[in-house]
């Protein structure tokens, strides 16, 4: 920082903290100022203590406040040591069941908000902040090429590997297939030049990639994160009131979408069932085979779906992934591999009373071998619910690190193995599962889920990462599967409806964090681009606001 001000001096005869000040101004240019003084600590001795009264002052300064202390981040943030902050940072974690990024977007907002959240995620690890910097310029359409060339000539001597490392890790495609496929010319194979390299095909993490990786798992370990969807119970309902709309929206000629989209979509299940059953009282009729019979295509799949008990509603969703020619894996997957045991148990109950055959033998006979076993497993709902074991942990470690061919003694033959690893997937509970993840990490230098990806292969590939997508952040996991529904040509309506009915009510306000954090955009913009008419409108609704 202090060669920075000294070579701004040399070449442009102006000082550049006198230039901040002229072109910024507020909190903003505030914390410009205090990061332009190069006066951060650089001891790497932490007092505990401190690291407790820094925790007690941001949150007094942000959550506790009417109103935010800009000051009191500006001063923690701007000069205490990287060993205190991550230190801080994992307390505030402890302390208030959120991590200090979501009290950043909480309490401060524009420019300042940017750039303390850079300054934290710089503080966790610079070569993740670039990785990250570098992915957002080349997403999309466009490549923004100065920020590129900046990144790609100042870190090529400093920490490019790391960095690569990264960003495999993070968006699983090297940088070098990135830039390949996002530039072109002479200035491509610059660019290729600088980065050093294609790690599509390499396998081990450098210590650093690791370290993040670890940190990943140890933040799913230690968040509270509170779930909540973006529908809720409808205050002063009135379900008499509500038939008769329906009735008057489908009544005579033509229908009012609107109406039909605006009730079923603001109301929560429970509500819905009960107006159903009202409607059958008052009218003598089904309201199910009304809407049937009005309205028709994506909409109709929608406000049904939202209709439906969501036990009936995914009992109906695995059938349908099994029915005709062809299984839909990539449903079946996403539904097991998510859901509660409660959630599990009340699917089966309805799968049975639906279709008269347990969901047991039906997937019995639609699925085969090692991904069959898998599936069973998930569907009898007896995962554990307990905390974690280190003890068995590590042992559980030890078994992945064999069935994935990374161990330094394997032990056991690999039919045995293969079973204790689907054992372990299928049957441990979450906390347990993390802890296992960051074992794995620790003992063979590699992240489980890439380890998975590289040396497994098919459908028994796919629902072990769901898996270990799932524990290691469920809303991430759908805001990913929401992201992939719509990108590229064309929609994939049955994925988008199916994650948006069966989370609208659990986790959906939480997927949308996820959504605008990881792809820099809104669930609600990517609804907005993606869809149209009518199936847009009760889409809207659901995703229930704009980011």
């Amino acid at each position: 920082m202090h060669q920075l001000v000294a070579a701004y001096k040399d070449a442009y005869e102006r000082d550049l903290e006198a230039d901040i000040i002229g072109d910024t101004s507020g909190h903003f240019q505030k914390m410009l100022v205090v990061l332009l003084q190069g006066t951060r600590e650089e001891d790497d001795v932490v007092s505990e203590d401190l690291v407790q009264q820094d925790v007690q002052d941001l949150y007094e300064a942000g959550e506790l406040k009417w109103g935010t202390d800009e000051a009191q981040f500006i001063y923690i943030l701007g000069n205490r040591s990287k060993q205190h902050l991550r230190l801080v940072f994992d307390e505030y974690l402890k302390t208030t069941g959120k991590p200090i990024e979501a009290s950043i977007r909480g309490e401060l907002s524009g420019d300042f908000e940017k750039l303390m959240l850079a300054v934290v995620k710089c503080i966790r690890s610079t070569p993740e902040y670039f990785a990250e910097r570098l992915f957002k310029a080349m997403k999309g359409l466009g490549t923004r090429d100065n920020t590129l060339i900046r990144i790609m000539v100042s870190r090529s001597e400093l920490d490019m590997l790391d960095i690569r490392e990264i960003f495999r890790t993070k968006y699983e495609k090297s940088l070098y297939s990135m830039i390949k496929n996002d530039t072109s010319g002479e200035y491509k194979k610059t660019l290729l030049k600088l980065s050093g390299g294609d790690d599509d095909a390499a396998g081990q993490f450098f210590p650093e990639a690791a370290q993040v990786a670890y940190q990943m798992w140890e933040l799913s370990a230690v968040a509270r994160v509170e779930l909540k969807g973006t529908v809720r119970p409808a205050n002063d309902f009135n379900p008499d009131a509500d038939a008769k709309a329906l009735r008057k929206a489908m009544k005579g000629l033509g229908t009012d979408e609107d109406t039909i989209i605006d009730i079923i979509t603001h109301r929560s299940n429970v509500q819905r069932q009960q107006i159903r059953q009202t409607f059958k009282s008052h009218f003598g009729r089904d309201l199910m085979t009304d809407l049937k019979s009005e309205i028709s295509g994506d909409l109709a799949r929608l406000i049904l779906g939202l209709m439906m008990p969501p036990a009936h509603y995914d009992a109906k969703q695995l059938k349908k992934a099994m029915e005709g020619a062809g299984t839909d894996e990539k449903a079946l997957i996403e539904i097991l591999a998510t859901r509660t045991n409660a959630e599990i148990r009340a699917i089966n109950e309805a799968y049975k009373e639906d279709y008269h055959k347990s969901l047991e033998d039906a997937l019995s006979s639609d699925t085969s071998g090692h991904f069959r076993r898998i599936l069973i497993s998930l569907a009898t709902g007896h995962r554990e619910e307990g905390g974690e074991n280190l003890d068995q942990a590590r042992e559980d470690a030890q078994v992945a690190a064999e069935i994935l061919e990374i161990a330094d003694t394997p032990s056991g033959d690999k039919t045995s193995l293969e079973t204790r690893f689907m054992t372990i997937l299928c049957t441990r509970s979450y906390p347990h599962l993390r802890r296992v993840f960051q074992e794995f990490i620790k003992m063979t230098n590699y992240d489980v889920e890439h380890t998975i990806k590289k040396e497994m292969s098919g459908d028994v590939r796919d629902a072990f990462v769901a898996i270990v997508q799932s524990v290691k952040n469920k809303p991430l996991f759908f805001a990913d599967k929401l992201y992939k529904s719509m990108k590229g040509a064309g929609t994939d309506e049955k994925t988008l409806t199916r994650i948006m009915v069966s989370r609208s009510e659990i986790d959906l306000l939480n997927i949308r964090r996820e959504f605008i954090e990881k792809y820099d955009k809104s669930l609600h913009q990517a609804i907005e681009g993606d869809t149209s008419g009518d199936f847009l409108k009760a889409l809207l609704a659901l995703c229930g606001g704009e980011d």
